[in-house]
């Protein structure tokens, strides 16, 4: 890479000259002060956008701290655009230092590079804007397909929106890209794509945002710690700039800096915001299309916008990446640790080996969905719908209910003490259908297997449900119900358990969960709320279908004129769960129907560790058994179970296969 050459008193007349003032409410920029005011005044390193803003000094301790990690933090593009702003806005004082620090930083995806990543969607604009923006005012050599990958990627988000959506982890820095270029392009077109681009992600910010200011989104990638504190965040900072909710914040963000120091106009985002919505929002295009919308990219481009919307290892794509890492040497890097063992195999063999995996070859890819949102003041429920149900999450989370302040979904998985303590790579180990009509959403979990690498707790859901948040909690049954201020939530569990203080249910084979938002505009009291949740018709069963050879997994709910039902059939493209069989010689159950006692024959079982449970409809285990020989034969007295369906399971151990018979009982 050659020096840059120092043009940094031009780039500041061109700032001065293009950035235009004036255009956005006065309340605005009265908060865009009062932000500022308080950034500097309680010192964060964020703030050094904000310092060269006010034409303060730059703290050099952070300067300094910067330069010392710029060859070996995986992450240092979050630190480069704020190096790249400072040298727009400031007086030149550091300009030589900054240059100097970022003159032998690759700029983009490169031989047996295994320290950066360039290519998921908040990493692309912040490298290629800061390259474009060097190159432009100072000098700096590029590659040749710069020009045509940043116009591609700026025109790709304002015609789909952006992949990872309603990402409150990866928003702040998809932006700070943006308005650099939005900001500093000399480009006339550059500037004006990148201009509407932030608008876009500022609009969609707000579109999921409630009256408090608070957004806890369904999301294509998020991380738990962003459902757990409503203010103090990245996201949060540019909610308060743009609508004013919720208090000051205290320090500055990422985000925060880089909006609060920008000229571009949001007026039109800032009147966008609505208090009330119920709409399905599609974002995002086919997966189908992804080779064609990005096919006048060069070979490693195209790959690159590829993996931006997950396409790592989908079948479709998988040989492309296995050798692109083999061509660049680029398999020991840190994003792909946990699929480095594929680095020995032929290329041309991972796309059938991705093929036999869809379980988690296939969901990591986020392009081209359908999102429902519902939201009435400060109630919000959004969820993505039928998103790669069954499969592994990769920090994708389907559904979420904000109440006022708080957080509220299931999530499949292994159950932590903290929620901070999730694995950061995938948000639940099974995606569950999800399926929302306004402020009712039905959830569905049938989780398919995986490889053991990726851990298999496909039988364990748990709730996300802050019980300190709440000013009121009731239960009834299933349903549980809480309160904050003057706005509700219900959830229907799976079941009534709690392990390690969490609301979890662990049935294997299948588990529904229903989500219901609202407040007293919509119900009156709480208690009167309470009494239409009462009225709610849920049902859950199993039903064997002889036409088709398979079971069939339905559930449905119905609340305030509104119904939501789901058939889950195992032919849908791939298997689902394998372990449930109907062989008549396993295991005879007689009578059936029964009505006082029901006999269970496993004389034509061929292990001696069986383990026996009945469940009913709602997927509650009623009676559980282990260590069970082939020798045996069981005899349950039924005479209190209530008339209905019930499955008797016998899972061998030793072959670890699973077999079902119904029951019915009668009085």
């Amino acid at each position: 890479m050659n020096k840059f050459y120092h043009f940094s008193l031009t780039a500041v007349l061109f700032f001065l000259i293009n950035t235009t003032y004036g255009q956005n409410p006065p309340d605005y920029e009265q908060r865009r002060d009062t932000y500022i005011d308080t950034a500097l005044a309680n010192f964060d390193p964020n703030a050094i956008t904000l310092q060269a803003y006010r034409g303060e000094t730059i703290d050099q301790s952070t300067l300094n701290n910067t330069y010392g990690i710029m060859h070996t933090k995986s992450t240092i593009d979050f630190n480069i655009v704020k190096l790249v702003r400072v040298l727009f806005l400031g007086n030149g004082t550091h300009d030589s230092d900054i240059l100097n620090a970022l003159d032998p930083i690759p700029f983009w995806y490169n031989y047996s590079d295994t320290l950066r990543g360039y290519w998921s969607e908040n990493h692309m604009i912040m490298w290629m804007s800061s390259d474009w923006l060097l190159h432009e005012s100072y000098g700096k050599t590029i590659d040749n397909n710069l020009e045509n990958r940043l116009k591609h990627y700026l025109q790709l988000k304002i015609d789909y929106g952006f992949y990872e959506f309603f990402s409150s982890t990866y928003m702040p820095y998809c932006l700070s890209g943006l308005l650099n270029l939005a900001d500093f392009a000399q480009d006339p077109i550059i500037k004006d794509l990148a201009t509407q681009a932030a608008q876009r992600l500022l609009t969609e910010l707000l579109m999921v945002t409630n009256d408090k200011g608070v957004f806890y989104p369904a999301a294509g990638r998020n991380y738990y710690g962003k459902y757990e504190n409503p203010y103090n965040q990245n996201h949060y900072n540019l909610v308060y700039l743009l609508k004013g909710f919720g208090p000051v914040p205290s320090k500055a963000s990422h985000g925060g800096g880089f909006l609060a120091s920008s000229g571009i106009d949001v007026s039109d985002v800032i009147s966008s915001w609505r208090a009330e919505m119920d709409t399905i929002y599609k974002i995002g295009h086919s997966i189908d299309s992804v080779k064609i919308i990005h096919q006048n990219q060069s070979h490693v481009d195209r790959i690159m916008f590829q993996w931006s919307s997950g396409c790592y290892f989908h079948p479709d794509f998988a040989q492309e990446t296995a050798q692109l890492h083999a061509d660049s040497n680029t398999w020991d890097h840190v994003d792909f640790e946990q699929l480095n063992i594929l680095s020995g195999l032929d290329p041309a063999t991972i796309g059938s080996l991705a093929a036999q995996l869809t379980s988690i070859s296939e969901s990591s890819v986020i392009a081209g969905q359908s999102v429902a949102i519902y939201k009435n003041r400060s109630v919000v429920l959004t969820s993505i719908q039928d998103f790669w149900k069954g499969k592994l999450g990769y920090q994708q989370f389907p559904l979420a209910a904000t109440i006022e302040n708080t957080a509220v979904f299931p999530v499949s998985g292994a159950l932590v003490n903290s929620w901070g303590d999730k694995p950061s790579s995938n948000a639940n180990d099974h995606l569950p259908y999800v399926e929302q009509k306004s402020n009712v959403a039905l959830m569905m979990y049938r989780g398919e297997e995986k490889p053991s690498l990726f851990g298999n707790t496909i039988g364990s859901v748990s709730l996300h449900w802050f019980e300190n948040d709440f000013d009121e909690i009731t239960t009834n049954g299933l349903w549980l119900l809480g309160r904050v201020n003057s706005s509700y939530v219900a959830v229907k569990r799976h079941c009534e358990d709690k392990d390690m203080g969490l609301y979890a249910c662990h049935q294997r084979d299948g588990q529904s969960w229903a989500v219901i938002v609202g407040n007293d505009s919509m119900y009156g009291s709480f208690s009167n709320f309470q009494a239409i949740v009462d009225q709610a018709a849920f049902e859950e069963n199993w039903y064997f279908d002889e036409s088709t050879s398979e079971w069939v997994y339905y559930a449905s709910i119905e609340f305030d004129n509104k119904t939501i039902s789901h058939e889950w059939r195992n032919p849908e493209r791939y298997t689902s769960i394998k372990d449930i069989e109907v062989k008549d010689v396993d295991f005879q159950v007689y009578p059936n129907p029964a009505q006082n006692q029901v006999n269970i024959d496993l004389s034509g079982m061929h292990s001696q560790n069986l383990r026996l449970s009945v469940s009913n409809m709602l997927g509650q285990t009623i009676y559980r058994e282990n260590n069970i020989g082939t020798n045996q034969s069981k005899t349950l007295d039924v005479t209190d179970w209530s008339e209905g369906v019930y499955f008797i399971s016998i899972e061998d151990t030793d072959q670890q296969k699973r077999y079902t018979k119904k029951l019915i009982k009668v009085d």
